[in-house]
């Protein structure tokens, strides 16, 4: 699996209860810090919310959403 970059879609892979993040949800990076360890800025639109919620999040955190993340449509 490979580590998150700047603009990749990630799904949270447990839950952050404090800010209201249930594992599954997926987010978009942000930006990463390096010190003192490898740290990933998080931004997620919750359901029902009318602004988004960033989470610095760890490595064993989040894991990368490879491909698309909507279902694809059928073509009438």
């Amino acid at each position: 699996m490979r580590k998150p970059q700047v603009d990749d879609y990630v799904r949270l892979i447990q839950d952050i209860p404090e800010l209201a993040l249930n594992r599954g949800q997926v987010g978009v990076v942000r930006s990463t810090w390096f010190h003192p360890t490898v740290a990933y800025e998080v931004e997620f639109h919750l359901v029902g919310m009318s602004s988004q919620t960033r989470a610095l999040l760890l490595g064993d955190q989040v894991a990368v959403e490879e491909g698309s993340l909507s279902p694809q449509t059928a073509l009438v």
